[in-house]
C-alpha cells in the first residue's frame, strides 16, 4: 500500500518523478483533497472565530469603559473626602 505522507519524487522512480501505479495516484489526489479540505475548514473555522470576536468586543469595551467610569468616581469621591477631612 502506498503511503500518502510522502511525495511521488520520493515514493517510486526516484529519478522521474512520476508514481508508476495508478492506485498510488489516485491515493495521492485523495490525500491532496483532504489536505485542502482540512486548509479550507480551518480557514473557515478562524473566520468564525475572528467574526466572534468582533461581535463581542463591542460589549466588553462598554463594560470596560463603564468601569473605568465608576473607578474613576470612586477614586475622586475618596480623594474630595480625604481633602474635606484634612481641612
Amino acid at each position: 500500500m502506498a503511503s500518502i505522507d510522502l511525495r511521488p519524487d520520493r515514493r517510486s522512480n526516484r529519478d522521474t518523478g512520476r508514481v508508476s501505479n495508478p492506485a498510488d495516484t489516485h491515493l495521492l489526489d485523495r490525500a491532496h483533497a483532504q489536505g485542502r479540505l482540512d486548509q479550507s475548514i480551518a480557514t473557515t473555522l478562524l473566520v468564525i472565530a475572528a467574526a466572534r470576536v468582533e461581535r463581542d468586543a463591542a460589549p466588553v469595551l462598554a463594560a470596560r469603559q463603564r468601569l473605568a467610569e465608576v473607578y474613576g468616581a470612586t477614586r475622586l469621591s475618596r480623594r474630595l473626602e480625604r481633602e474635606t477631612a484634612a481641612g
